[in-house]
């Protein structure tokens, strides 16, 4: 077993899935999908069991997975003792919400990657906030990308302030910008009730004295843009992903006032590895839009 097989069964228990694991990784699915079964005949145990459309991970898997994230940061420690460059198994791992990984992967990685080729670049996608939050602190990620605010034992580096914006339908007479007031009835895509991120959308609302209804409550992200294609509700997400939207046939308009949100590279409160911290160096040059 060597490293990159390490990385592989780590990116498919955190993603559930081939096909996000793979594209964390930068490989094809069925390279993946291969190289996984590869491993398991080597081994001689099963790692993942099918599940739906995804995988899980086994009983065995558990333990081949704990023990493999455990190694990989003996050598992300191993490496950060290193203040003469970089082998060509450095690795940095960065957390991201699906929101903020177009900006990264957009503009941050590709001036990251072309002063530092030689470093491999690990994208470890979380739900949300929380998601980001506890892939540091788990020690599965070097840093993170994530808007504000995180908790205190957490150190943020503010890299920008996104915008909030309206996704909707085709066909909904509204204005653009959008007056807030308008938000009023209006049936929205929501967090769940009660988790930070609703509470965060909840005191929003109480701020410019409206009231919308939430047409589905959901942590899932992925799952957002679906009842806005169907005409069932619309959404408010950040610019980054207007794009997105709009090649779904989707229609994206400003707030009025306009709604921002602090975007920041976060980390824990210990020495940086020396690839997380030229790659905050490169981040700070610019944002994440």
């Amino acid at each position: 077993m060597n490293l990159q097989q390490l990385r592989y069964v780590v990116a498919t228990a955190e993603h559930r899935t081939m096909t996000d694991a793979a594209r964390s990784l930068y490989i094809a699915q069925p390279a993946l999908s291969r190289a996984i079964r590869d491993l398991e005949r080597e081994l001689g145990m099963t790692l993942f069991a099918r599940s739906g459309r995804g995988v899980v991970v086994t009983a065995q898997g558990r333990r081949v997975v704990k023990l493999a994230r455990e190694a990989l940061d003996a050598v992300h420690e191993i490496e950060a003792l290193s203040t003469h460059g970089h082998s060509s198994e450095a690795e940095l791992r960065i957390a991201s919400t699906p929101s903020l990984e177009p900006g990264l992967a957009g503009r941050i990685l590709p001036a990251y990657t072309a002063e530092h080729p030689g470093v491999r670049v690990h994208i470890v996608r979380c739900d949300g906030r929380d998601g980001v939050v506890n892939a540091i602190r788990n020690q599965r990620a070097d840093i993170g990308l994530t808007d504000l605010p995180v908790p205190t034992d957490l150190v943020s580096h503010p890299l920008e302030r996104q915008e909030i914006v309206l996704i909707s339908p085709p066909g909904l007479d509204l204005p653009d910008p959008v007056p807030m007031s308008r938000l009023n009835g209006m049936r929205l895509v929501l967090p769940v009730s009660g988790s930070a991120r609703r509470r965060e959308f909840d005191s929003l609302f109480a701020k410019y004295g409206v009231a919308p209804v939430a047409a589905l409550e959901t942590e899932e992200r992925g799952n957002w843009l679906g009842p806005v294609r169907a005409g069932a509700a619309s959404l408010l997400w950040y610019r980054g992903m207007a794009e997105q939207a709009a090649r779904a046939g989707l229609v994206v308009r400003q707030l009025d006032p306009s709604v921002r949100r602090v975007i920041a590279i976060v980390h824990a409160r210990r020495r940086l590895p020396a690839v997380a911290q030229e790659f905050l160096t490169v981040a700070e040059g610019g944002s994440a839009a």
